[in-house]
């Protein structure tokens, strides 16, 4: 009976296990064949309605495989057909899509062998469309590495070919958005945010009318990142709740990141640090869903920081170092330098200045080293190009202007038709000549301002100043460490806030050269008796000056007048205004004296040239153009018992008519 029992229980065991495997069976065959059918569907489209009927136009090719555009497996076998069929918009196409994905995955190698590919392929199909839109995404990966000339190139190349075809379409017009939205993120990293906003109302004004709400998402997301680097914060919140609006409704998981990640990065700003952690670790939530690597770090690094200002260390440490272990890995060079600067911040929290010290001598040489990448000419050539646009416009309203003139006057005398047209020309090619003297004049000012940035602060003084403070590290003088690491770095920000303006006021420009006097004193021992006296009837808060521009005539006291000399060492400042006119600023140094400084230089095997008193000599050219009276500079020789004992250098600034202090 009992082996009855056990035959009948393993009789019906065996039965279940047939029925599960049926079971099992059954439900991956359906998704096997569903997957075979979707497959198959998508062959058919493929092979009936694009490599067949040869639609080579990017808008008809885009709205066929857009929805597919994500799927690699998909955009492969478009790939493979179209070779086989030797299609090339459709190989172009499939191409840039593969591209894309690569892109998002931050496989930048892989991304740009694609789009290069993508480019030969549409060139070689003579299709526009294709060729900018390539370029376009070329520049967009590039810039994401923060390889900003070679961004620049290509964005540069896709606008200029984009507007040769006329009339121009909707994918052309949306090509040039992109280019123009590019070319702003790279005016941001120049710190030149009214250029910047300019370029991105321009896309944002070409997306309304495409309506396309990815362009303008991402271009009020940009416009709110200016807004928020010149201190509109309320403003910069808006555009980037806007843009978190589109961005959702597009249902964007790598749009809402960013959106995210900025939002809390402003709350951070306001000092809302509870409000800021929710939404930082929502954007590492779906930043690690999308797999993007760049704003995985920057959500670290972001997250880092807020834990910084929670005062929860530990977290901040951990959060920090797996976003530089991130910008490391996938060369992430701006990403990078944030989260060494957040370093420094945190080991100067924790008290421990000499790795506070490491991490910000690696953010700065970092930084450095990305600012050096830019091309400084071609942002030069893209601000002709857009004033060369404005210059177009007029030139094309001038003609209907005279066409319409042509069939007024066409029932009128020949005469009247004549005269009327020729002072039309007339009045075209002034307009048109006025412009060009003030391209010309804006292109001198913006490398003015490049020479001065180049030039205004010796890389040898910052190098020394920061082996005088590691010195002092190193002797363990604390206290003087502290105190010349903050002269030092208020001196930095000063100069890098000064260098964004063309012009401040004189008490700003005295309090920054009290700082770099400060500095430059340390590696003299304290020898420099360096005094200002400023006169009674003069108010330095609200007299405009051009910015840095004292620094030169000191550096070359201290450097050509007092290093060779022994001694006292004195070097006075004296400010007074004898004139409505002008302000006068003297620099007195009792040093060895021009004569002997040239015999000196010239004994050196090695002579630094110096270029900065020229520099400093055409900006003040430039700023007195909107005066009446130009600039005056006259260097005096000084001389007691007929021998050298100084030099005086007088500088006569013009200036507005201000209201004096009584004395």
């Amino acid at each position: 009976m009992k082996r009855l029992l056990n035959s009948f229980v393993l009789t019906i065991k065996t039965h279940c296990k047939s029925i599960l495997l049926c079971f099992v069976f059954a439900c991956f065959s359906s998704v096997t064949l569903a997957q075979n059918s979707q497959s198959t569907d998508f062959e058919k489209i493929v092979n009936t309605t694009l490599i067949n009927k040869k639609q080579t136009s990017y808008r008809y090719l885009d709205s066929v495989f857009k929805v597919f555009s994500k799927d690699s497996l998909k955009m492969n076998l478009l790939l493979k057909k179209s070779e086989e069929k030797q299609f090339l918009e459709g190989e172009s196409y499939a191409l840039n899509m593969l591209g894309e994905t690569y892109r998002n995955l931050s496989v930048y190698d892989k991304a740009i062998s694609f789009h290069e590919n993508a480019l030969k392929k549409a060139k070689q199909a003579k299709n526009i469309d294709l060729q900018v839109i390539s370029l376009n995404m070329l520049g967009v990966v590039y810039r994401r590495q923060d390889v900003i000339r070679t961004a620049l190139d290509y964005h540069k190349e896709a606008l200029d070919l984009a507007e040769t075809v006329k009339p121009t379409t909707d994918i052309l017009k949306h090509s040039i958005a992109i280019s123009q939205n590019s070319m702003g993120n790279i005016y941001l990293a120049l710190k030149q945010y009214d250029m910047a906003l300019g370029l991105f109302e321009k896309s944002l004004k070409i997306e309304k009318e495409l309506n396309n709400k990815l362009g303008l998402a991402i271009n009020h997301h940009n416009i709110g990142y200016a807004q928020e680097a010149i201190g509109m914060l309320d403003e910069a919140l808006v555009n980037y709740q806007t843009s978190l609006k589109y961005n959702n409704e597009i249902d964007s998981d790598i749009g809402r990141v960013i959106c995210y990640n900025s939002i809390g990065k402003l709350d951070i700003l306001k000092g809302d640090y509870e409000t800021a952690l929710p939404i930082l670790e929502k954007a590492l939530e779906k930043a690690k869903i999308v797999n993007d690597k760049y704003y995985i770090s920057t959500s670290y690094s972001n997250l880092g920081l807020l834990n910084l200002k929670l005062e929860d260390f530990k977290a901040s440490e951990t959060h920090l170092k797996e976003a530089l272990r991130i910008a490391k890995k996938f060369n992430l060079k701006s990403q990078e330098s944030e989260t060494y600067n957040h370093l420094a911040l945190l080991e100067e929290e924790l008290g421990d200045f000499k790795s506070s010290l490491h991490y910000y001598k690696q953010y700065v040489a970092l930084d450095q080293s990305i600012t050096n990448e830019k091309n400084f000419q071609y942002v030069n050539d893209l601000i002709l190009k857009y004033e060369s646009e404005k210059k177009n416009s007029q030139i094309k309203a001038l003609a209907s202007e005279n066409e319409i003139v042509k069939l007024k006057l066409v029932q009128n005398r020949k005469i009247l038709l004549l005269s009327l047209l020729g002072a039309f020309l007339i009045i075209g090619f002034f307009i048109i000549l006025q412009r060009q003297r003030q391209l010309k004049n804006e292109k001198k000012i913006v490398t003015l301002e490049q020479e001065m940035l180049r030039n205004q602060m010796n890389p040898h003084f910052i190098f020394n100043s920061l082996n005088s403070i590691k010195l002092f590290i190193i002797n363990n003088e604390k206290e003087n460490a502290v105190y010349y690491l903050n002269k030092f770095s208020k001196l930095i920000r000063k100069i890098l806030v000064a260098s964004t303006e063309k012009e401040i006021s004189l008490q700003d420009e005295l309090d920054t050269m009290a700082l770099y006097m400060n500095i430059e004193n340390m590696r003299f021992s304290n020898e420099i008796n360096y005094q200002v006296h400023i006169d009674e009837t003069v108010n330095p808060s609200v007299i405009k000056v051009p910015s840095l521009i004292l620094q030169p005539f000191l550096e070359n006291a201290l450097w050509h007048g007092l290093s060779s000399k022994t001694g006292t060492k004195n070097i006075l400042l004296e400010v007074y205004q004898n004139t409505p006119d002008y302000v006068s600023i003297n620099i007195t140094d009792n040093g060895v004296g021009r004569a002997v400084s040239e015999k000196i230089k010239e004994k050196k095997k090695l002579r630094r040239k110096s270029v900065g008193i020229e520099i400093t000599k055409a900006r003040l050219a430039n700023f007195s153009k909107g005066f009446i009276n130009g600039f005056k500079i006259d260097i005096e020789d000084l001389f007691e018992n007929g021998k050298a004992s100084g030099t005086k250098v007088m500088v006569h600034i013009p200036i507005k008519n201000v209201v004096l202090k009584t004395a």
